[in-house]
């Protein structure tokens, strides 16, 4: 399947990022640094051509806030799209990680994300984020969450789009995803 042309930004650091809470559908307000990284993609963004592009958006508090600073001077319109919410965490939504337990393998920080109880789980955010791709009409500026960027771009790029762990990934920066090709701007 191809895709459109796709530039994917997470959202700012929240309150809760920086003291290592799982977020899901619970919300903490962006710090001052998390307001920086929302200007940081308005600058990355205001030297593209974005003619023809829609504006999509998490309805989550901390997406709508850095997409309000990041595409504020160049969207007219942002819609808000519930599949670009960040996967459900269930019974650990606001719970500190170093709490949780640490599954064993090469990338425990993600595996707290499928063995979250009452969460969401990977299939189904695969499953939600395709269907999100499938109705897309045209190229797209995304404003989403760490967990559900990491799903799209693995969907659109390829595996090795994520292949990097990282718990903060793509606050700050934009991902470019063209042709199967994703690129980091910074």
């Amino acid at each position: 399947m191809t895709f459109p042309e796709l530039y994917i930004l997470r959202h700012g650091e929240t309150e809760w990022n920086a003291e290592n809470r799982m977020q899901g559908a619970l919300n903490s307000p962006l710090t001052d640094k998390g307001l920086r990284d929302a200007a940081r993609q308005a600058a990355i963004l205001n030297g593209l051509d974005l003619t023809g592009f829609q504006f999509l958006c998490s309805p989550q508090g901390r997406a709508f806030q850095t997409a309000g600073l990041a595409l504020g001077r160049i969207a007219a319109d942002i819609h808000t799209d519930d599949r670009l919410r960040e996967i459900g965490v269930g019974d650990w939504s606001g719970v500190l990680r170093d709490g949780l337990p640490v599954p064993e393998g090469k990338d425990p920080f993600m595996a707290q994300y499928e063995i979250a109880p009452s969460g969401e789980g990977f299939a189904r955010l695969e499953v939600r984020c395709r269907a999100f791709l499938a109705d897309l009409t045209g190229p797209s500026v995304l404003v989403t969450h760490g967990i559900t960027s990491r799903m799209l771009r693995s969907i659109v790029a390829g595996e090795g789009a994520v292949s990097v762990p990282t718990i903060h990934g793509g606050q700050g920066c934009v991902y470019h995803l063209k042709d199967g090709v994703q690129k980091l701007l910074e």
